[in-house]
């Protein structure tokens, strides 16, 4: 699904310090209302009074809802299709094909709910429209295959591991990357000069050779995509790389690289050669930090940002340490105060790392906590993954609940715990906002969002206390939006590490395909930007004071950012 959108400009009037982000009262115009949102809380009539609904409100209101939003609407079909509730999501995806009959996307949608309905011929009728109107549509060339061809079998990327193409085929690919990459993107040379962008492709075609396998020209092409450095572009499917790597092949020692330093926090099948806490210096006779720059070239990030590098490092290092050392059947190492190198044990198991072992988990990325007599509270914020079309009542519900009881037990230090918040939709971010904001505010400036000058006004029962955010370098997308503001609108003290994101973001995502080796990668195709130019692009947003945990606190699930927080707090009183 493709998000369309338009580049806004927003005037803004400075009234608090340098932001251009707090607006006067009669800068303001009426916020346009969500329609899908409006038809899911319509959702208990029948889907053809809903539809009638839609038409009744555009036709009597068209300024007063997003009409223009296929994509919104796109999502609030697949709610349906998801729920197995296909009759619905085929009435919706009707709809959208009626609503923008010359958009590719509707008549995908509407191919897949008639064929998860059985309905192969108008499954087949639907995806040729869709082709023809977007002739890069590969899923819709490959469900009419499929279709069409039950019995054949498309080879999975694993099937592919292993597998080699000529460099004709290959060199073609990365002509097509290098391509679809500058006519999607709308800042793919934001970070990078147009020279530099092409010759790294350069770089990977002299590489190939005539044995040269899908797996190390997947390496290349995550280059070539990370050089973009623009968050919503990368690989598709995150890393498939991990995925289809064997077992065998993986660094059999799961690791954690903490302050320039790579330990190890698991042996898995080698404690008879490494103990956790272990620091390795160098694997194959490489130092481990130029091992760490090599792989941080195939790793997406917003500008410069190494932070979340580093996390993405910390999850998949089992596998892409393999991909940088151009698999090896044999992993050697030296441990620091070891004389001798180490050589492991073969991979046997695969065990995923995660980041949050010292951090309370929330139901549905959401909780709230008083402590010390209600004088502090934690809002911890996970996600912000609820979207008009599903779930933001939800996430509203729990930020109206959680301020209102917030301002009734009258605490006086409200911490807002951000931590491995990757994102979501700006509607909640907003609603948040509202809360913590004391004038009406701008959000979008630069941005394919499509409303224009949208202004938000604040809630007279907004929390007057003092704000403390604690970031990390997951924080991306909407949350690096909603910490520019707080940032630039020095709304509180943030804590924590550089965030993943800031004020500039590429967002919604097209999914490519390459036509010789039908590898798969993921296009941002729009621009969210807010209105801040008091802050870097390059970076993610800083935090007051830099807090990282130890390994020591790591192992022992110490959550030592939080702690920090505690403690400044009763410092300043």
């Amino acid at each position: 699904m493709m998000v369309l959108v338009l580049i806004t400009t927003a005037s803004c009037i400075n009234t608090k310090g340098n932001s251009s982000s707090v607006l006067k009262e009669e800068a303001i115009k009426p916020e346009k209302l969500s329609i899908s949102q409006t038809l899911k809380e319509n959702n208990h009539l029948p889907i053809k009074e809903q539809v009638a609904l839609y038409l009744k409100l555009k036709k009597e209101s068209p300024d007063a809802y997003n009409f223009e939003n296929e994509d919104e609407l796109t999502m609030y079909g697949y709610s349906y299709l998801w729920g197995n509730e296909v009759t619905e999501a085929i009435e919706i995806f009707k709809l959208i094909v009626q609503q923008f009959p010359n958009s590719s996307n509707p008549y995908d949608s509407l191919g897949e709910g008639y064929m998860v309905n059985g309905n192969n011929e108008l499954a087949i009728l639907n995806y040729e429209k869709s082709l023809a109107l977007n002739p890069d549509n590969f899923n819709a060339e490959d469900q009419i295959e499929r279709i069409k061809n039950p019995e054949k079998k498309l080879a999975t990327f694993a099937d592919k591991f292993s597998k080699v193409y000529t460099i004709k085929a290959y060199k073609e690919d990365l002509n097509q990357l290098g391509k679809k990459l500058i006519e999607v993107h709308p800042n793919a040379l934001k970070f990078i000069s147009e020279k530099d962008f092409w010759e790294t492709i350069k770089q990977k075609k002299a590489l190939l050779t005539e044995s040269t396998t899908f797996s190390e020209f997947y390496w290349y092409c995550s280059e070539i995509i990370a050089n973009i450095n623009c968050s919503h572009t990368s690989m598709s499917n995150s890393f498939r790389e991990a995925d289809i790597l064997p077992v065998s092949l993986r660094f059999p020692i799961q690791t954690r690289w903490i302050n320039e330093q790579l330990f190890v926090i698991d042996p898995l099948n080698n404690k008879n050669n490494v103990a956790v806490k272990n620091e390795i210096v160098s694997i194959n006779g490489i130092v481990v930090s130029e091992l760490i720059d090599d792989i941080y070239k195939h790793i997406p990030s917003q500008g410069y940002i190494k932070t979340s590098k580093r996390y993405t490092f910390n999850a998949l290092a089992t596998s892409m340490i393999p991909y940088s050392l151009k698999f090896p059947t044999i992993y050697k190492i030296k441990v620091k105060g070891k004389e001798n190198s180490i050589v492991l044990n073969k991979a046997k198991i695969v065990k995923n790392s995660f980041n949050s072992t010292f951090k309370k988990q929330c139901d549905d990325n959401l909780c709230l906590e008083f402590l010390d007599n209600n004088k502090n509270a934690v809002l911890t914020i996970s996600s912000f993954n609820y979207y008009p079309w599903n779930n933001l009542s939800f996430f509203k519900q729990f930020i109206d609940n959680s301020i209102q009881e917030i301002n009734e037990k009258d605490v006086e230090n409200l911490i807002i715990d951000l931590r491995f918040n990757g994102g979501g939709s700006p509607e909640s971010s907003i609603h948040l906002l509202k809360y913590l904001i004391d004038k009406p505010f701008n959000y979008f400036s630069n941005t394919t969002n499509s409303e224009k000058d949208k202004v938000y006004t604040t809630f007279n029962n907004g929390f007057k206390g003092k704000l403390y955010f604690i970031i990390d370098g997951n924080g991306k997308s909407t949350t690096g939006h909603f910490i520019a503001l707080v940032k630039d609108l020095k709304l509180g003290t943030i804590v924590g590490e550089e965030l993943g994101s800031n004020q500039f973001c590429t967002a919604g995502q097209t999914i490519l395909r390459l036509s010789n080796t039908k590898l798969k990668f993921n296009a941002a195709n729009s621009t969210s930007k807010l209105t801040i130019s008091s802050l870097p692009d390059e970076v993610g947003i800083l935090p007051d004071f830099y807090v990282t945990q130890s390994i020591d606190d790591y192992l022992n699930k110490v959550d030592t950012v939080k702690n920090f927080t505690f403690n400044l707090i009763e410092k300043q009183h």
